[in-house]
Parts: C-alpha cells; sequence; structure tokens
C-alpha cells in the first residue's frame, strides 16, 4: 500500500512537473528572441544574468510548484488506503517528465566524463604553479595548441599551455588570466552546470540554443569588461592576447563545463571589436540601495504572509485538481 501510495505521488509530481515545465518553458522559448533583443541593449554582466534567470525560470517554477504545492497538498489530504487508480493522462505526463530529467541528466553525465577525461590529462601531462601575481595555483600543460581555461565546479582551477605563457606578454597574460579570474567570480561553470542540469520544455527538444548561444557570449563580454576594468589601454592588451591565442591553431574541444579563453568562440570578431572600440565606463553614482529596496522587500513579505494565510485553502484547492488529474 506504501509502494502504490508512493508511486502515485511520483507520477503525481513528474506530471505536474513536466506541465508547469512545458507550458513555461514554450512560452519563454517563443519570447527568447525579444529577451535576447533586450538583453543585449544592456550592460553584459547584466544581460547574462538575464538571460540565465530567463533560462532557468520555467524549470525552477515548476520545481516550486512541486515542492510548494503538490507534495504538501497530497501528503496532508490524500489518504494513505486510498485505492484510486492512475489515469492515461497523468502517466503519459509523468513519462515524458521521467524523460526530461533523463535527458538532462544524461548530458550532465557526458559533460561530466569529458571534463574528468580532460583533468586526468592535464595532470599527469603538466604540474602545478603559481603565476606570477596570481592568487591561486595553475597546471601548466605540455603541448603545442593553444590552452588557456578555467575547470572545476566547486573548486575551479586555471589550465593554461606553455605554448600560451611564451607566447604572450607579461601583461597580455595577466589580462588573460584576469578574464578568466571573472569567469571564476561569476561561477559561470556552476552556471553551465545548471544549464545542462535543466530539463528541457519537451524531451530532446533543444528550444532554447538561442538563449544559451547569447548568454555564453555575453559572460564572455562580461569578463573582458571585467579584466580591463575600463581601461582602454588594457583593452588593447587583452584584444592582442586574444588574436594572438588565435592564430596559434585550433583550441581543443573542450568540454560545456570549461570556460576558454578562445575555444569554440565564434564571435571573436565582435570581442576584439569591442575592446578595441572600448569606451571608459562612467562614475559610480550615490548608492541609494538601500532606500530602494524597502519597497520590494515590503511587498514580498506582505505577499508571502498573504500565501500563508491562504495556504490552507490553496493545498485544499490544488488536492481537488490533483484528483482529476489522477483520473
Amino acid at each position: 500500500m506504501i509502494f502504490y501510495y508512493t508511486g502515485r505521488l511520483l507520477c503525481l509530481c513528474l506530471a505536474s512537473f513536466f506541465l508547469v515545465n512545458g507550458v513555461v518553458g514554450l512560452v519563454t522559448a517563443c519570447a527568447s528572441r525579444a529577451v535576447i533583443r533586450t538583453a543585449e541593449s544592456m550592460r553584459p554582466r547584466s544581460a547574462a544574468r538575464l538571460l540565465f534567470a530567463t533560462r532557468v525560470f520555467p524549470c525552477a517554477l515548476a520545481v516550486g510548484v512541486v515542492l510548494a504545492l503538490c507534495l504538501p497538498s497530497y501528503l496532508w489530504l490524500e489518504p494513505q488506503a486510498s485505492s484510486e487508480r492512475i489515469g492515461w493522462v497523468c502517466l503519459t505526463l509523468a513519462l515524458l517528465g521521467a524523460m526530461g530529467w533523463l535527458d538532462s541528466l544524461t548530458r550532465v553525465a557526458r559533460a561530466f566524463v569529458a571534463s574528468l577525461r580532460f583533468n586526468r590529462a592535464w595532470q599527469q601531462a603538466g604540474w602545478e604553479t603559481r603565476l606570477p601575481g596570481g592568487s591561486s595555483k595553475a597546471v601548466i600543460v605540455e603541448q603545442d595548441s593553444p590552452l588557456l581555461a578555467l575547470t572545476g565546479i566547486f573548486h575551479p582551477r586555471l589550465v593554461l599551455s606553455q605554448s600560451v605563457m611564451s607566447s604572450l606578454s607579461t601583461e597580455e597574460l595577466h589580462l588573460a588570466l584576469q578574464h578568466e579570474t571573472a569567469h571564476l567570480i561569476s561561477r559561470d561553470n556552476l552556471k553551465r552546470l545548471v544549464i545542462l542540469l535543466v530539463p528541457p520544455s519537451i524531451p530532446f527538444f533543444r528550444g532554447f540554443s538561442s538563449l544559451d548561444q547569447s548568454w555564453a557570449k555575453l559572460s564572455e563580454w562580461a569578463a573582458d569588461d571585467q579584466a580591463v576594468g575600463g581601461d582602454s589601454r588594457r583593452a588593447l592588451s587583452l584584444a592582442a592576447a586574444l588574436l594572438r591565442v588565435a592564430r596559434m591553431g585550433t583550441a581543443p574541444r573542450l568540454s560545456f563545463l570549461h570556460t576558454s579563453l578562445c575555444a569554440g568562440d565564434h564571435d571573436l570578431s565582435a570581442r576584439v571589436d569591442r575592446l578595441l572600440r572600448l569606451e571608459p565606463l562612467p562614475a559610480k553614482a550615490v548608492s541609494q540601495e538601500p532606500s530602494l529596496a524597502i519597497g520590494p522587500a515590503f511587498g514580498t513579505a506582505v505577499g508571502l504572509a498573504i500565501f500563508l494565510a491562504a495556504w490552507p485553502a490553496i493545498l485544499s484547492s490544488v488536492h481537488r485538481l490533483l484528483e482529476l488529474f489522477l483520473r
């Protein structure tokens, strides 16, 4: 009986997740072009955050609905002795939800395997050292192909080839490392893992490729901006480093969980053009964030209080919907 009760709960959670993630995901995919146009008019760092939030919103909303509504309403109001059968519609949607998670977990596993294979090879062929001006150690690899990447999710480290170190000037190397450090500060490798982990709206359907590509491009632009800090001379040196590394040959195709200075960068000319036409950053205005945050914080607190007060009635309504869903 407990197994049947838990099985129905699992089917309801998967089916509800698929329904919410699918509907909201398809709407998001249709609106992605407009979101990308809006993002391209913003500063790169803010734009990258907007695109990442848009990318994970359908899944986050679906998980929130399941955890905050479906799961507690079922556990609270569904009797364990119930012998209600699961309908074909619910079973089909649950199967699609399970396939979506299987798809995303398979992609994560493949990326992890590729990442571990590269890391093992780099550890065997290279050595650790502390670079001049660097705050952490890096792995130096003896290879001719250009390599300068940030690897790792929770304990990222820099990996670069001896050929890159010998080809770049001291300032160019410093700025290239600052670029990768900017990715580390933004936790872009962790964001890449989240993007892989988010199930598609429809299993095996890639409806967010444009969002993913735009996020990758703008995250590179944001790292460039943080590395040069609005200094046109530093921007010129970073542009020279990008071109020098690109002319060294084809970079190795890395795992999606790695961020690299140039590998897989189809927008190199636009990056270099931005750096060559860099305009100084405007002076920061006096921060008014504490006063501006009072309104949203108060609204959030009021909304949360109303939700908690109405929670029993909401759960009862959700349970009635789940009863219809099961049939």
